[in-house]
C-alpha cells in the first residue's frame, strides 16, 4: 500500500509541477514530514533523490516542444544549480530539523504572499 502511496504523490507532484512549474519538493516535502512520518532532512533528501531523473525528461520535452524552453538559459542555471545545490545540502545537514522546518515553511509563506500580493 505504501508504494501506491508514493506513486500517488508523484503524481500530484508531477501534475503540478508541470502546470505550474513549481519544484515538485513543495509538494512531495510537505507530504513526506506530515503524511509519511519522515523527518525534515530525510523528505528534503528523498524529494531530491526522485526529482532527479523525471525532471529532465518528459515535462521538459513536452515544453521544449510547444518551443517554451530557453536552451542557453537552462543550462546556466544548470550549472549554477548544481554547485549551489552541493553547496546548501552541505549546510544544511547539522541544521535540526525542527528548525528545518519551520525554515522550509517560512521560504513557502514567503513565496506565496509575494506572488499572491505582488503586481
Amino acid at each position: 500500500m505504501s508504494q501506491l502511496l508514493y506513486i500517488i504523490l508523484g503524481l500530484a507532484a508531477g501534475v503540478l509541477g508541470g502546470m505550474f512549474g513549481v519544484g515538485g519538493a513543495t509538494i512531495m516535502v510537505p507530504a513526506m514530514v506530515y503524511f509519511m512520518g519522515m523527518g525534515q532532512h530525510q523528505a528534503q533528501g528523498t524529494a531530491l533523490a526522485a526529482l532527479l531523473p523525471p525532471v529532465g525528461l518528459l515535462a521538459v520535452w513536452k515544453y521544449w516542444q510547444a518551443g517554451n524552453v530557453k536552451v542557453t538559459v537552462a543550462m546556466f542555471i544548470c550549472l549554477g544549480f548544481l554547485f549551489g545545490g552541493y553547496v546548501g545540502a552541505s549546510l544544511i545537514q547539522h541544521v535540526p530539523s525542527p528548525v528545518l522546518k519551520k525554515m522550509f515553511g517560512v521560504f513557502l509563506l514567503m513565496v506565496s504572499l509575494h506572488m499572491i500580493f505582488r503586481k
